[in-house]
């Protein structure tokens, strides 16, 4: 409101009311007012009372739930550390055993290299010829 309309305002109730009830009417006008205000905030103070125990009852749900995700979290996290740690061991078995088959099988292989070089150093007569050399080109 501007204050043109308030100046409206007031010249009309003074022009109804009169200068003299004028402060019986102001009177009764704030009297109104704070009941009004009081009234609101007793409504307010009654939600609030009628739902803290709604709103108790929410916020225990929801620590029950939390705690609950972390404990199936840490279930979780668990169970993949131990299938981890298991799959790990298993990897290095193999990888142990495979080494082990390699190493064997290099042994076999330069064991048959050193019989074919011994045999290509024998004569004709089957005798082991220990000053033969053989050049390479």
């Amino acid at each position: 409101m501007s204050g043109q309309e308030i100046f409206v305002i007031i010249v009309v109730v003074l022009l109804l009311f009169g200068a003299e009830k004028l402060p019986d009417l102001a009177k009764g006008l704030g009297k109104g007012m704070r009941e009004f205000k009081k009234a609101t905030d007793d409504i307010k103070k009654e939600f609030e009372s009628s739902t803290r125990e709604i709103r108790q009852d929410i916020n225990d749900v929801t620590q029950t739930i939390q705690s609950e995700v972390s404990d199936i979290s840490d279930n979780i996290t668990h169970d993949v550390n131990d299938m981890t740690s298991g799959i790990r061991n298993d990897i290095n078995e193999v990888s142990d055993n495979i080494q082990k088959d390699v190493n064997e099988v290099t042994e076999n292989i330069n064991k048959d290299i050193n019989e074919a070089t011994d045999n290509i150093k024998k004569d004709e007569n089957g005798v082991n010829d220990p000053y033969r050399y053989d050049y390479t080109d």
